[in-house]
């Protein structure tokens, strides 16, 4: 009688967990694409500043699409903000520090609006000499970090994003894809380190809403 009697069905330990890894990617994803279409918004504009003034130049035969960018500008940035954006919130929680200074959308949009401030600055404002010009950058840039992060970790990236972005800068001026003018450090301007840094910083703190945002709705983020 024990042989035949049906084994109670146990239930499956799998659909939970599947549902939660199909709910984590999703909000990958979403967030990824996010951060991608604001990365290249904000690549437009700035660039569309910069060659307004004459601070870089592109060959005349890439200078074919929209706001006068090279093709590849706007993608290039696009991904990179949302690898810096994922990678904030993601660096919070392996390191058992959630951010939770000035977690607002309004706080953001402030960031964003000083991040966009500085690099009009490095455009727009006319110094005695590029020593200054870097100097009131890298004061406004940590500014901005001191104002809207003050996480280590926000600092560690930012100074580490500044480096790559700076060396991957310095590689395409050599190769021939565009060039600066006036360059005084190396074969870039001196000041293009504190925008890269200001930049990472924006781009996390709009990455660490994101995933707070999707907290909020349910989703646990990475």
């Amino acid at each position: 009688m024990a042989e035949n009697d049906a084994k109670p069905t146990l239930p499956k330990k799998s659909g939970p967990y599947i549902s939660s890894v199909t709910s984590h990617g999703m909000n990958l994803v979403i967030r990824g694409i996010v951060l991608f279409f604001i990365g290249v918004f904000l690549a437009l504009v700035l660039n569309l500043l910069q060659i307004q003034r004459n601070v870089t130049l592109f060959p005349p035969d890439v200078i074919t699409s929209i706001f006068s960018s090279a093709w590849w500008v706007p993608p290039c940035c696009g991904t990179a903000s949302a690898v810096i954006g994922l990678l904030y919130p993601c660096m919070d929680r392996h390191l058992g520090e959630p951010h939770k200074f000035k977690r607002e959308w309004s706080s953001v949009m402030r960031c964003v609006a000083v991040f966009v401030g500085i690099n009009h600055a490095s455009a727009k404002v006319d110094f005695a000499n590029n020593i200054q010009l870097s100097l009131t950058l890298a004061a406004l840039s940590i500014g901005l970090w001191w104002t809207f992060d003050r996480s280590r970790s926000g600092f560690g990236l930012g100074v580490g994003i500044a480096f790559l972005a700076t060396l991957v800068s310095q590689l395409l001026v050599y190769n021939g894809v565009y060039q600066y003018t006036s360059p005084d450090f190396l074969y870039v301007r001196s000041w293009l380190p504190c925008i890269f840094f200001a930049g990472g910083i924006t781009m996390g703190n709009i990455g660490r809403q994101l995933a707070m945002v999707s907290v909020e709705g349910g989703l646990t983020a990475f």
